[in-house]
């Protein structure tokens, strides 16, 4: 009897035990069903209406400083990090070749003024010649005239007329020489003033081109923002095209996010974008809306693209880089870097945008004008010269 008890009990006690697992199961069974249909009903109602990624990096201009001309370095103006303003001096070479060939150029120019300014003087004497070749051909006509109504009364001799008429005959010659003396002046300057005369604007080109080579043995900053990659030293010898060091418009920047293709039937243009940085963590929300859909993958645009028609074929998924455009305000507030790393989440709601662009860019998208400041100069010191050597025949200028 003893034996029977201990059966009983014990299955009396494992009675509850199987009771309270078979409970826990089915808890959790009814867990995981109620998390399934919230998942799908999230899924249905929000999740498929975002597209996410953290294969997204910051990316930007990164402007080159680089020489024109051959030259030594004599002063550096700006160090890694530094913030340069457009047309801050960055870089400075010798420039004593430059100096002395742009002191050539502006005295061959004031030369050249000089000169046309005498051939402006010779056409005015030639005409004067001209018309005093005038008056005595005219002279020259009225006494033969009347020598030849005195040689037929018998007033004269015919020797007499001959040397009339051999005046007559010099005179013409003379009117004719002075004539082609004047046509040959006037077409050296005919319809031109001294600044436009081909001779003065040849050696104003001159003097325009010494001037840029002397402006730029000092490399100034293209735009606005911070140094980055110097390699200069002084007194380092540098050759055309070598890069300097490098300016980078951190308030310029946007982000490359590369999604795979799957993601992109619904991207259009202009869908609204949130991101994340590792750099300031969940706690900053960046904006920004989509201005670029790939042209293609990254193996396509790589150096050794794939050969998928060769040899034994895997399937890979493909990633198509996205361009984001970020709101300036946020970069303003909380500067990124070239190379950090997104998190992308893009807005998928608004399908009423374009995939491709529809118009192309009507105005440049990004620009200078410092370059063009030292050829304005460059034309202020040719008015100068032009000014200052022309004496009293500024009413020709």
């Amino acid at each position: 009897m003893s034996n029977e008890q201990n059966i009983a009990e014990t299955k009396n006690a494992e009675a509850p035990k199987k009771g309270r697992r078979g409970f826990l199961l089915r808890a959790l069974l009814i867990v995981i069903v109620l998390a399934a249909i919230g998942w799908t009903l999230w899924y249905v109602f929000e999740g498929r209406w975002y597209a996410d990624t953290d294969d997204a990096y910051v990316n930007g201009n990164v402007v080159q400083i680089t020489p024109r001309e051959p030259g030594t370095v004599v002063s550096i103006g700006a160090d890694d990090g530094d913030l340069v303003h457009a047309g801050q001096v960055l870089v400075k070479l010798d420039p004593s070749d430059a100096e002395v060939a742009l002191e050539a150029a502006e005295a061959n120019l004031a030369r050249t003024v000089r000169h046309v300014r005498g051939l402006y003087s010779n056409v005015q004497g030639a005409q004067a010649d001209m018309e005093a070749r005038q008056v005595a051909l005219a002279k020259a006509k009225a006494d033969y005239k009347r020598r030849e109504s005195l040689a037929k009364t018998g007033a004269i001799s015919s020797e007499e007329l001959a040397h009339a008429r051999d005046a007559l005959d010099a005179a013409r010659s003379a009117l004719s020489a002075s004539e082609q003396q004047y046509n040959s002046s006037k077409v050296l300057v005919d319809d031109t003033v001294v600044a436009s005369q081909p001779d003065v604007k040849a050696a104003a080109a001159k003097l325009r081109a010494a001037y840029l080579e002397k402006a730029r043995t000092t490399l100034v900053a293209p735009v606005t923002g911070y140094v980055a990659k110097r390699t200069v030293q002084v007194g380092q010898r540098v050759q055309p095209s070598v890069p300097l060091m490098a300016v980078v418009p951190l308030h310029q920047v946007w982000v490359d996010a590369n999604f795979k293709e799957t993601q992109l039937g619904k991207m259009r243009l202009g869908q609204p974008v949130e991101l994340e940085s590792d750099l300031y963590g969940s706690g900053v929300t960046f904006h920004g809306k989509i201005v670029s859909l790939g042209i293609g993958t990254g193996s396509a645009f790589s150096l050794l693209p794939a050969q998928n028609a060769t040899g034994n074929w895997i399937k890979i998924v493909q990633r198509i880089p996205v361009r984001i455009d970020l709101d300036p305000k946020d970069v303003a507030k909380h500067p990124l870097r070239i190379g950090l790393s997104m998190t992308a989440s893009v807005n998928l709601h608004d399908q009423t945008g374009p995939v491709l662009p529809k118009q192309a860019p009507t105005k440049p998208l990004f620009t200078t004008n410092v370059y063009q400041k030292q050829m304005n100069a460059a034309n202020t010191l040719i008015e100068q010269i032009i000014h200052r050597n022309m004496g009293h025949a500024a009413k020709h200028g």
